[in-house]
């Protein structure tokens, strides 16, 4: 499919912010970062979910996507966004309250599950439709709000060393179930073809006398996006070496120089949201809609 910016932008931001009010909740930055932190990651919400809605067709209408929560899972995604931002509000005006803190964890952790769920339920895209989709994008979530949280208590204090092996535990969890994606993607699923596309795979060999269509048109350009294997090898490689091995790296320094810790945990978080926004594209421009089998 077409990589849009906007959507990368969106599942990227999006995912870096939840997952900071994920570790914010349960109260793992010092309180005299907190409301920093707490901006920060408002803003990256915000940001996010600002960004999807430039690539809709009339922006103007999205606030209709909410009334669909019932079967949509974007429309869900939207409902848990707004409540989740919402919690955060009395949650910082009341002084950060433990309870409060471990529903607005919650609920943002249900949020990007949504997000991801977006994409999972999509049958037409087999790539996506696998439990792996959701696994990926709640662990980079994690995994990315956890070093923007590491960050904001570096500021004010030293990050702990279990603080740093969590981290690094979910790093390594969220890259090596990208990894095993990949692998399905490449192995084990079955491409679809025209004859299982039109439903006559039992009726013998199916063939297209002439392309649906004479010239281009939206399903090409949005669901023809094709992106060559060896680039795609390129920039799996640059992804989990920038988004995983380095700031694993990274964080592993910064216990040891306890002065330039802030400077590394921002190179991590730097490395990391390369490699993510390399994931991102990828998990796009790979995708192949079923739809695409009927132009072939």
């Amino acid at each position: 499919m077409h990589p849009a910016l906007s959507i990368i932008l969106f599942t990227t931001l999006s995912g870096l912010g939840f997952g900071m009010f994920c570790w914010l909740g349960m109260g793992a930055v010092p309180e005299a970062a907190r409301q920093a932190a707490a901006i920060v990651a408002f803003g990256l919400c915000s940001a996010g979910l600002s960004a999807s809605t430039f690539h809709l067709g009339h922006p103007e209408r999205s606030w209709r996507a909410f009334s669909q929560w019932r079967s949509s899972w974007l429309s869900r995604e939207g409902v848990m966004a707004v409540v989740t931002l919402g919690l955060s509000v009395p949650w910082w005006f009341l002084a950060y309250p433990a309870w409060l803190g471990a529903l607005l964890a919650m609920f943002a952790l249900v949020t990007v599950y949504t997000t991801a769920m977006i994409y999972a339920q999509m049958k037409s895209v087999q790539q996506w439709n696998t439990p792996w989709t959701p696994v990926v994008f709640v662990f980079m979530s994690l995994a990315g709000g956890g070093l923007m949280s590491a960050l904001a208590t570096a500021l004010v204090d030293s990050v702990s060393k279990g603080y740093a092996i969590a981290i690094a535990l979910l790093l390594i969890v969220a890259w090596a179930a990208k990894a095993n994606w990949w692998r399905r993607a490449d192995s084990d699923i079955e491409i679809s073809d025209t004859a299982s596309a039109t439903g006559l795979a039992d009726g013998g060999q199916v063939r297209m006398l002439e392309s649906p269509h004479s010239g281009s048109n939206y399903l090409l350009s949005e669901m023809g996006f094709r992106v060559g294997r060896r680039h795609s090898r390129t920039l799996r490689r640059i992804a989990l070496l920038a988004g995983g091995a380095l700031p694993l790296l990274v964080l592993a320094l910064s216990l040891q120089f306890a002065g330039g810790a802030t400077f590394l945990l921002l190179l991590a978080i730097l490395l990391h949201l390369i490699g993510v926004l390399s994931e991102r594209w990828l998990f796009f421009a790979e995708a192949r809609h079923a739809v695409v089998s009927f132009y072939e």
